[in-house]
């Protein structure tokens, strides 16, 4: 098991944030969607914790079938997809647990994320309070507006280097940003990935923490270049707009919206104990072509604009 923290600071509060963060992963979500393939929402439904209280439960499928190389797809089920399974209690979430968010068809693979939100610029040492955990583990600052991200993925709307908002007068964000901003919020995420393939175990593992750092910095930086959209909208607006979204997500990679259920959730730990990790069978000495490093680019000076949503139903309140 390979366990990371990141910090990833961000121009806004944590109140603000709490919206922001849930308008973003709705747009994202479909943006990135298309018949077949995309994220299903299962469940998205209230959740009581006795040690946070009250939250929110989400449970989602990550559909992927034809996003994998032409080796993989030959030995995988037709249907592929990620199990994600999450627990907001904002300002503290928990995505997944050990067995929560997992390959359909590949049991030896999970990931484990516990997330901390504080107006600071990334100051607080063992927010996480779990010395098991946490030992020497690695903490890596990333920063939305200067850190590279894969060039495929870049848009020059949502550059914070370049971007200023209209409504809140931030941006657009120079050296040294996090010194001299305010407001300004830190996302802390400890983030513990486990692959038990013998012969693979630490490459994999690795591979996966980049995309996911990837993710991370795709993920913020929208929240902050997208602050015009979703700056004012109250909860109930945030969370009318999240289920509408969801609704024709569902329906654009050709899936039927799921009622909500009302039975009881599984309750995850508040602090996550790590498992020793085991080897198993070996699939091969070498690792396939796709895990190798991805080679390091310039950063794209220009690209597309952002995509836009289909129309959704005017939510109350709207401009």
């Amino acid at each position: 098991m390979l366990i990371k923290e990141y910090r990833i600071c961000m121009p806004l509060t944590t109140e603000e944030y709490r919206v922001g963060q849930l308008y973003t992963i709705s747009k994202h979500s479909h943006q990135e969607s298309e018949k077949g393939e995309g994220v299903e929402v299962v469940k998205n439904e209230p959740h009581e914790d006795p040690v946070h209280g009250p939250g929110q439960f989400t449970e989602k499928r990550v559909h992927l079938s034809s996003k994998l190389p032409s080796w993989a797809r030959a030995v995988t089920p037709r249907i592929f997809y990620i199990t994600e399974k999450a627990w907001n209690y904002y300002p503290y979430t928990i995505t997944a647990d050990s067995h929560s968010l997992q390959c359909s068809f590949l049991p030896k693979f999970s990931i484990y994320i516990e997330t901390k939100y504080e107006d600071n610029c990334g100051d607080s040492e063992n927010i996480f309070h779990s010395d098991k955990i946490l030992g020497d583990h690695e903490v890596s600052f990333l920063d939305i507006a200067f850190d590279e991200i894969p060039e495929r993925y870049y848009r020059s709307l949502e550059d914070p280097r370049f971007f200023s908002s209209a409504k809140t007068g931030r941006g657009p964000l120079r050296e040294g940003w996090r010194q001299h901003t305010t407001p300004i919020m830190c996302s802390y995420k400890l983030v513990s990935v486990k692959f038990e393939v013998w012969g693979l175990q630490t490459r994999v593992e690795q591979f996966v923490h980049k995309v996911i750092r990837d993710i991370l910095l795709i993920g913020h930086r929208q929240a902050f270049t997208w602050v015009d959209e979703w700056c004012g909208m109250t909860m109930e607006e945030v969370r009318r707009y999240e289920q509408e979204t969801q609704e024709a997500t569902n329906e654009l990679i050709g899936l039927v919206a799921p009622a909500i259920s009302v039975s009881e959730v599984g309750q995850p730990t508040a602090t996550h104990s790590a498992p020793a990790s085991a080897p198993s069978t070996p699939l091969s000495d070498e690792a396939p072509e796709f895990l190798a490093p991805p080679k390091t680019r310039p950063r794209k000076k220009s690209a597309p604009e952002t995509l836009t949503l289909p129309a959704l139903r005017e939510r109350t309140g709207a401009e």
